[in-house]
């Protein structure tokens, strides 16, 4: 009777559709809860695991790193080693990783018609607002960084053809090209398509500073 093989060495087979089509081979990779909300986060950036837990509000402790197994698995993100004297651990994401922020830019579109009043269970953070600000930015032409306020903190994005490699990222940025503030319900209405950036700067729901090129396109000049 042939050996078993011990659980610990048994290979890992993930769950699977077994259907050959190309969204349902998409879901056997980002389709598990979590999966898409880790990629929003690591899309800021390289993250500690300890910091994708507290950005993950919900989130246990055995699902989180077994995501993130199931990613580098996959080929979605790999962990390194920082220098010292960090000495720590960091997730990011890996080209075909990064190549998903499109349909995370989709799904924010689609959902943002839900999000007409926040619960008092709803967690918040800065940051979530940037996918639909970056839609709103769509179509600048100045390459740079832009700091964006608002009451729920600070991140910022890039504009341009830099926004494709890192898009945002978390907290104020070393040295914005331009700054803005505006309150969070803006963001969302300007996701969802109900007022445009220039509009929005005309009524003096906007407020841009800073000197340079990207500020004065903002502005519309």
């Amino acid at each position: 009777m042939p050996r078993q093989q011990p659980a610990a060495q048994r290979p890992v087979r993930r769950r699977s559709y077994d259907q050959f089509c190309a969204s349902a081979r998409a879901l056997d990779s980002v389709g598990d809860r979590w999966t898409l909300l880790i990629v929003r986060e690591l899309l800021a950036g390289p993250r500690r695991y300890t910091d994708l837990h507290a950005d993950l509000p919900g989130v246990s402790t055995d699902v989180l790193a077994s995501r993130l197994k199931d990613m580098e698995q996959g080929g979605l993100a790999v962990r390194r080693r920082l220098p010292p004297p960090a000495a720590a651990s960091v997730y990011e994401l890996t080209e075909r990783g990064h190549g998903l922020l499109p349909v995370l830019a989709a799904l924010a579109e689609w959902g943002a018609p839900a999000l007409t009043e926040r619960r008092p269970t709803d967690a918040v953070r800065a940051h979530w607002f940037a996918l639909p600000l970056l839609r709103a930015l769509t179509g600048l032409t100045q390459e740079g960084v832009l700091e964006v306020r608002l009451d729920e903190g600070e991140f910022h994005v890039r504009t341009g053809v830099g926004a494709a490699v890192e898009p945002y990222g978390f907290g104020p940025a070393p040295r914005p090209d331009a700054r803005i503030t505006l309150d969070a319900e803006l963001c969302l209405e300007l996701g969802r398509g109900e007022v445009t950036f220039a509009q929005a700067v005309k009524d003096g729901r906007i407020e841009v500073t800073g000197d340079g090129s990207l500020a004065a396109e903002l502005r519309g000049g």
